[in-house]
């Protein structure tokens, strides 16, 4: 069973690691396409600050604030 904090760190974690994709300083000899598509999925990724906004509003789902 997934517990709140393990989702929002899920959500946290996932947002790093497409960030890590896009520069290629962190991870090099990743293709264009690759780097183009992450940047596609962050665009309306949640950034922290809605994360924070998610788990005062859900903290059943996303843990306590």
């Amino acid at each position: 069973m997934t517990m709140p904090d393990e989702r929002r760190n899920a959500v946290n974690r996932t947002r790093i690691f497409l960030l890590d994709l896009m520069d290629p300083k962190k991870t090099p000899r990743v293709p264009k396409a690759i780097r183009t598509e992450a940047y596609r999925c962050l665009r309306h990724y949640p950034g922290q600050y809605h994360m924070e906004q998610a788990q005062q509003l859900a903290p059943q789902v996303f843990g306590e604030h």
